[in-house]
């Protein structure tokens, strides 16, 4: 069973200029870009998108879409994104809050009621900010893997199995004071997840599909781990993962385990892109801000369901980005709200096969065109 996740791309990466072929983009040829990126690993195959003044330019692709099969990856296939994900999760919220449903400050006793009487005391008052910023204290997942084990063979709803994870997990002693310093928790955003669902009465997924998939024409949208037959494959130690324990039980999906088409992620990013111009369709300039604002103070750290800082991958911003994983994929973003424009990088293998590696070689070819180098740091 794979329960990880990736932490928001931040830091300061040397970029590497390589030339971009648009015929490659343009055919479905293999782009010389990310063929690049992939020498010295194993994952199989890989996509990519750029974005340019809020527009999204063509599919990227390079590599094979499942060890063991000739079958080259070709423009409009589904990848999972991890926890690129949670920003979807945290825009769901922010329409719920716009639309009164949910408020910010909220404690949590009062989201969850129906928890609070074995929840400890330490998360009571923490609120959605707090959890989706990853500043609750809770820790990165409930570590009772034998537990865990259990949801893969539960047949109840995905909201009744989040509500059970949950009310096990909210009894885990926190890792940190809580509105201190970041502990990435992908609990915290099951946790709102579980709160839509309470003050609306629907389902997270069926709560995707309508107030952010829909608006936005996102008709790839799945939230099963394996796809369908033909569809690129997630790889783990040298092997397609296609074993149940592999992927993370489906009650996981608000902390990252869907799957998009690169296009599809590419609307929803373009949104958040216009939104901080006011001309985002899902929510209030103000929302879109907020989103992208790091809690806690400060110009560089966790905003919600967003990394935010003042560079990345050696370029200008202010950034927003973010990395996935689920063990078997790999999936990064980074935009630039100030130009509309942003980078897209998905790969069909993580670390063990350097999925990782590829995904950050690609990153930084592409973003060289798009934004201006990052200043120095001084000494």
């Amino acid at each position: 069973m794979l329960i990880t996740s990736r932490r928001a791309v931040l830091g300061s990466l040397a970029a590497l200029s390589l030339p971009l072929s648009a015929r490659a983009a343009a055919t479905g040829a293999p782009s010389p870009v990310l063929l690049k990126a992939m020498e010295g690993t194993a994952t199989p195959g890989m996509s990519a998108m750029v974005i340019r003044d809020g527009v999204a330019g063509p599919e990227l692709v390079a590599g094979i879409r499942r060890m063991g099969s000739p079958e080259a990856v070709v423009p409009g296939a589904r990848w999972h994104l991890g926890s690129d994900g949670k920003a979807m999760t945290c825009t769901l919220v922010a329409r719920l809050v716009e639309g009164g449903a949910l408020a910010w400050d909220t404690p949590l006793e009062k989201l969850l009621p129906g928890l609070a009487a074995g929840m400890r005391d330490d998360y009571r008052d923490v609120t959605l900010p707090d959890l989706m910023s990853h500043r609750s204290g809770l820790p990165e997942n409930h570590d009772d893997l034998t537990y865990f084990a259990t949801f893969y063979a539960d047949r109840a709803s995905a909201t009744a199995q989040r509500l059970r994870y949950l009310e096990t997990a909210l009894k885990d002693a926190p890792v940190g004071p809580k509105r201190a310093k970041p502990s990435y928790s992908n609990t915290g955003l099951l946790i709102a997840a579980a709160a839509a669902e309470h003050a609306t009465g629907k389902s997270y997924e069926a709560l995707m599909a309508a107030e952010v998939f829909k608006p936005l024409g996102m008709t790839s949208f799945s939230f099963d781990q394996f796809g369908a037959r033909g569809e690129p494959c997630g790889h783990v130690d040298g092997r397609v993962a296609d074993r149940l324990e592999d992927a993370n039980p489906r009650m996981f999906a608000p902390a990252g385990a869907m799957r998009f088409s690169m296009a599809d992620w590419s609307r929803f990013c373009i949104d958040h892109l216009k939104g901080e111009r006011g001309q985002g369709r899902l929510l209030k300039r103000d929302s879109y801000r907020f989103l992208h604002t790091p809690q806690g103070g400060g110009k560089q750290g966790f905003a919600l369901g967003w990394g935010a800082g003042p560079a990345a991958v050696g370029r200008k911003g202010p950034v927003l980005t973010h990395s996935g994983s689920d063990g078997n994929w790999n999936a990064l973003v980074v935009l630039f709200p100030e130009t509309g424009n942003g980078v897209l990088v998905a790969t069909n293998s993580a670390e063990s096969m350097g999925g990782d590696k590829a995904s950050v070689a690609a990153l930084r070819a592409l973003a060289v065109d798009i934004a201006e180098p990052a200043p120095p740091k001084a000494t």
